[in-house]
């Protein structure tokens, strides 16, 4: 199958990429920045999604073609009125672009595997979130301003099946999500932040690869219907668990509780947005379960022996 990848030279992207390259299918990446990261046996087009001329014809296959939408800018930053805008137009514009280049095709791609995230929710305090919980109306700017019109623009996609991957933390080694994780416990505030009682869901970015694979149609004895899937383990831990096995995994014994002035004060010295710590969701999926899909890292605990090593 020939996959093209939108947003493919991120973590998530390039794992994806690998994968799919070791089964030996054909990965195109649409990239803004040709040649800064290559990845061996991919090949890379440059993309400028207010111009779909130039690159529109990498959608076009003799064979089973798929679309990968990932793009966007990284959530990592503070929540500013032009950082929000840039979160949800660098979304929006970017499948715009991709839904506008499928329309100018003879026939359908055969799959499309929509990104999207879990932080849709907002904070949902302790309710459970599964596939089947409703779509919120409103919602935090940085969060649901963003997610929802993201999620709205790919409803026009010229595609035989979509699936809509909302992916919650996803953790791989020496990458921004887990170094934020980790640091708070190297320099001594291991503890709960802000009472520890918030809920974060995760997912091991190698399972994170296996439910995009899935959604493609190529685990196979897996099928993902069409629509939302959540890409998150089983095992959601509340903040006061995270924080203990983020000491765990930084050989610090004990740490002091974080509150959350002290949260925010550190957030703005990292350029960072505090609702991303002070937030949290039990999210765990149901089509995934139904599937028969089996996580290799369903623990916080395993998966961070397995990423740190």
């Amino acid at each position: 199958m020939k996959i093209v990848i939108a947003g493919g030279a991120g973590t998530l992207g390039r794992s994806l990429s690998a994968s799919l390259l070791a089964d030996g299918h054909e990965v195109v990446v649409l990239t803004r920045t040709p040649g800064r990261r290559p990845l061996a046996g991919v090949a890379e087009v440059g993309w400028d999604p207010s111009d779909i001329a130039p690159w529109a014809h990498v959608l076009e296959s003799d064979g089973p073609v798929a679309v990968v939408n990932l793009a966007g800018k990284l959530v990592d930053c503070r929540p500013t009125e032009e950082n929000i805008r840039e979160l949800r137009e660098s979304r929006v514009r970017a499948t715009e672009a991709l839904v506008a280049a499928s329309q100018r095709l003879s026939r359908p791609v055969d799959r499309w595997l929509q990104g999207s995230t879990t932080g849709l929710f907002d904070d949902t305090g302790d309710l459970r979130i599964t596939e089947a919980t409703p779509d919120p109306v409103d919602g935090l700017p940085q969060m649901t301003g963003v997610v929802l019109p993201w999620e709205a623009a790919a409803e026009g996609a010229n595609a035989a099946r979509r699936v809509t991957i909302r992916t919650s933390i996803a953790l791989d080694a020496h990458t921004p999500a887990l170094d934020r994780l980790l640091l708070p416990a190297k320099l001594g505030f291991g503890g709960p932040i802000a009472g520890g009682k918030q809920w974060f869901s995760w997912i091991h970015v190698d399972d994170w690869v296996r439910v995009a694979r899935a959604s493609l149609g190529l685990e196979p004895g897996i099928v993902i219907p069409d629509g939302p899937v959540i890409a998150a383990a089983p095992n959601p831990v509340r903040n006061a668990e995270l924080m203990r096995e983020m000491r765990r995994a930084a050989h610090i014994p004990v740490g002091l509780p974080t509150p959350a002035f002290v949260l925010k004060i550190g957030a703005f010295a990292l350029r960072t947005d505090p609702l991303l710590a002070l937030t949290g969701r039990h999210t765990t999926s149901t089509v995934l379960a139904d599937a028969g899909f089996e996580f290799q890292f369903p623990t916080l605990h395993e998966a961070l022996e397995d990423l740190l090593s």
